[in-house]
């Protein structure tokens, strides 16, 4: 199933609406917290999710009863995967070390939460950029100097 991008108003929606699982509009309205939304609002939102996938009808005499169609932990694994492909290079290496060095993370909530004899550096590093500029360097130099012993054997050939 494909999952589709929600707006910041969506998600909001859908933190609460993944909270009552199941419910009806007279719900959500008594749930949200104020100031409320007007209810032809909510009953606009509530058509969207239900067209991108995220909930569910069943019509109950002349009201709809709502149940979320998308798990929770499925949006969280969708929205990390747009993350680490938009921001980490598809790494979730990159996405620790990012946690680690910014303090979302602890080495020691890292062990304690796995239970895992780790090693981790978290020092920050400096950028490559003078080691890239030293290599290209290096490469352009070999050629030359590769181009010159080419020339030298054809015309001692000579």
């Amino acid at each position: 199933m494909k999952i589709n991008h929600l707006t910041s108003a969506e998600e909001n929606l859908m933190k609460l609406f993944w909270k009552l699982d199941t419910f009806y509009l007279k719900d959500i309205m008594e749930q949200h917290p104020e100031p409320k939304p007007h209810q032809n609002t909510v009953s606009t939102y509530l058509k969207i999710l239900v067209e991108k996938g995220y909930l569910s009808t069943e019509k109950e005499g002349r009201i709809f009863k709502y149940k979320t169609a998308l798990p929770l932990e499925e949006y969280k694994k969708f929205i990390l995967s747009e993350l680490a492909a938009h921001f980490f290079n598809g790494s979730g290496k990159e996405i620790v070390d990012f946690l680690l060095s910014e303090d979302f993370l602890t080495e020691e909530d890292l062990q304690n939460s796995y239970n895992l004899k780790i090693e981790l550096n978290t020092t920050k590093k400096k950028e490559p950029e003078l080691e890239y500029a030293e290599e290209v360097l290096k490469i352009k130099k070999s050629k030359k100097g590769k181009e010159k012993k080419k020339k030298k054997k054809e015309q001692n050939k000579a």
